[in-house]
C-alpha cells in the first residue's frame, strides 16, 4: 500500500498550477518589487547560471540556468529593516536581489517531472521547502526564446512549484488509509513543539521580532505575540506581512508589536498610526526612511498594480489560528490548509499559548506510518 502510495510521478501534484514568475539572480530588489506588484506574486524564483562542477545540477536545469532560491514580500522588508538600510532605503533596493536569498543550503530543489512521489517527500522532510520541478507540457516550446528573464521560462521551460502543503493536500485525499491514526488528538501523537515558539510580548517594540520574523519565514511558521500571562493576543505572520507593501518597515522601525499587528491588519493602516510612524521617524532622524514612505504612497498606482490606498492587496487578519492539544490530526490539518497556513498554534481553553504544529512535524508522522504499511 505504502509503495502505490508514494508510486505517482511528483508532477501530478503540478496539475493546475500556474508556471512559476521567474528572476535573475542579477536583478535589483527594485526590479523585484515591480514584478510582486506588476503580477501580483508573493514568491518569485531566482534564478542563476548553473556551476558546471555540479554535473546532478547541471543536468536538472539543463546546463543553462538554476534556481537558487525565491523571495517574497517579507524578504526585501527585512532587507530594509536592517540599520545601514534604514538610514537609505532607495540605495538598498538597487541591491541584487539575490542579496535577499537565506544562506541556507537545500531549502530550493530541482527534481525531475519522472521523479516519484516518494523522493519529493523525502526531500520536503530533510528541510527542502519547495522542489523546482518542469512542467512537461512546455517542452514543445523549447525551441522559443523568452521574451525577457522576468517570464515564467528560464532554459526556455516552464516550472512549478512543490510544496509542503501540496503533499499534504495529497495525503489527505486519501486520508482513510492511515486509519485510525488521522483522529488521534495531536498530542498523542507528540505533533506539539513547545521548545521552538517564536514569540514577543505585544509590549515590545516591533523591531524586536525582525530575527524572529526571518527565521519563521525559513521554518514556514509564525511569531506569536503574547501578553504577561502567556495567553496568545495574535501574531505577526509572514503570510500576512507578504501582502503588504515594503514602506511597513518603516513601521517595524517605530512601533510596539501590538501596533503593528492593527497597521498591517485588514483594510490598511489606521490613519493615526500612519502618522505615529511619521512622527517617530522625525523623532529618530530617520528622514531619508520618511521621504521614501511618502513617495510610495503618491507613486504606486491602484490602477496598475490592483494595490489599495495603502500599497496592499487584501489580506487576512493578524488573528491567530488556534487548535487545542485534544484537537485530531486531520482537523487540525483540514482548518490549517483552510487558511493556507503551514502550521497551527496550540493553546489552553483560557487562551494561554502551549505550542504548535506544523506540516513538517505531520509528514514525519505519516511518513512514519507509511513505513509500517505492507
Amino acid at each position: 500500500m505504502a509503495v502505490s502510495l508514494l508510486a505517482r510521478e511528483a508532477s501530478d501534484l503540478c496539475l493546475g498550477k500556474p508556471a512559476l514568475r521567474s528572476l535573475s539572480a542579477t536583478a535589483t530588489v527594485t526590479e523585484a518589487l515591480s514584478a510582486f506588484k506588476r503580477f501580483r506574486e508573493t514568491f518569485l524564483s531566482v534564478w542563476t547560471a548553473t556551476d558546471q562542477s555540479n554535473a546532478a545540477a547541471a543536468a536538472a536545469a539543463d546546463d543553462c540556468l538554476f534556481c537558487i532560491g525565491k523571495v517574497c514580500m517579507v524578504d526585501v522588508i527585512c532587507f530594509l529593516c536592517k540599520d545601514e538600510n534604514l538610514a537609505s532605503p532607495a540605495q538598498a533596493l538597487q541591491s541584487p536581489v539575490s542579496v535577499l536569498i537565506p544562506k541556507i543550503p537545500g531549502l530550493v530543489r530541482h527534481l525531475e517531472p519522472n521523479a516519484r512521489l516518494s523522493e519529493a517527500f523525502d526531500l520536503i522532510l530533510e528541510g527542502a521547502q519547495n522542489l523546482i520541478i518542469p512542467i512537461q507540457s512546455s517542452r514543445k516550446k523549447l525551441h522559443q526564446k523568452p521574451a525577457s528573464f522576468n517570464s515564467s521560462r528560464p532554459n526556455n521551460r516552464e516550472y512549478c512549484w512543490v510544496t509542503q502543503e501540496d503533499i499534504i493536500r495529497y495525503l489527505l485525499n486519501c486520508i482513510g488509509l492511515f486509519s485510525p491514526t488521522p483522529a488521534n488528538p495531536i498530542n498523542s501523537l507528540n505533533l506539539i513543539d513547545d521548545q521552538n515558539i517564536l514569540a514577543v510580548h505585544y509590549d515590545d517594540p516591533a523591531s524586536a521580532a525582525l530575527p524572529l520574523i526571518s527565521q519563521s519565514l525559513i521554518s514556514q511558521t509564525s511569531v506569536a505575540v503574547i501578553d504577561g500571562e502567556g495567553k496568545l493576543v495574535g501574531e505577526i505572520s509572514p503570510s500576512t506581512l507578504n501582502f503588504c507593501d515594503e514602506t511597513v518597515a518603516a513601521a517595524i522601525a517605530t512601533l510596539s508589536a501590538s501596533d503593528l499587528m492593527a497597521y498591517i491588519d485588514y483594510g490598511g493602516p489606521p490613519e493615526d498610526l500612519v502618522q505615529l510612524v511619521k512622527d517617530r521617524l522625525e523623532e529618530k532622524n530617520f528622514r531619508a526612511l520618511l521621504e521614501f514612505m511618502d513617495e510610495d504612497s503618491t507613486s504606486s498606482s491602484d490602477d496598475e498594480f490592483g494595490y489599495g490606498k495603502s500599497g496592499r492587496l487584501t489580506v487576512r487578519s493578524s488573528e491567530a489560528i488556534v487548535c487545542y492539544s485534544w484537537s485530531s490530526l486531520v482537523a487540525v490539518m483540514i482548518q490549517a490548509l483552510a487558511h493556507r497556513l503551514n502550521y497551527v498554534w496550540v493553546v489552553e481553553q483560557d487562551g494561554t499559548l502551549v505550542g504548535i504544529v506544523t506540516f513538517a512535524a505531520m509528514l514525519k508522522v505519516f511518513r512514519e506510518r507509511l513505513n509500517t504499511m505492507p
